[in-house]
């Protein structure tokens, strides 16, 4: 089968979710995603990305499954003359598909949009207790250059 990189649909929902989940999709409080009272703000999501300038979500599409997924945001600053960046958030790969070169072509996919977009930089964070991601992302010419924080916000 071929692996087709592609931008997301909102039909793609329900992979989407087992990607996000780690195929741990079932309803109930030991799920990290609670459905079906959550579908409604995910559905929001994909509508608001896909109709949102500079900003991508795209996945690896395996004969119709959905094996890998990342969200690529590009966004103008003011450092390097006002030039545009982009950031690479929320990439996952189905568990028995890494170490296939799944991740590594998805990746490569999102960095040659970031470039035809005429962005200087990618750049990405990873949990600091994923050292198999660390040595991941350093294999694909990403190097550590800062230390990442954040703040949870009450809603």
């Amino acid at each position: 089968m071929q692996l087709y990189l592609r931008d997301a649909l909102p039909a793609d929902i329900d992979g989407l979710l087992a990607l996000l989940s780690g195929g741990r999709l079932v309803e109930g409080d030991d799920s990290p995603i609670n459905l079906p009272a959550d579908m409604a703000s995910f559905v929001d999501a994909i509508r608001e990305i896909d109709r949102t300038d500079g900003t991508y979500l795209m996945v690896a599409d395996l004969g119709g499954r959905l094996v890998g997924m990342l969200q690529l945001i590009t966004f103008r600053h003011l450092q390097h003359r006002g030039g545009r960046c982009a950031e690479i958030e929320s990439m996952h790969v189905a568990s028995d598909m890494r170490g296939q070169g799944v991740g590594g072509r998805l990746l490569d996919h999102a960095v040659r949009r970031a470039c035809e977009l005429g962005c200087y930089r990618v750049q990405l964070t990873s949990n600091v207790d994923r050292p198999d991601a660390h040595h991941f992302y350093e294999a694909h010419d990403f190097v550590p250059s800062h230390k990442g924080y954040k703040r949870y916000l009450k809603r």
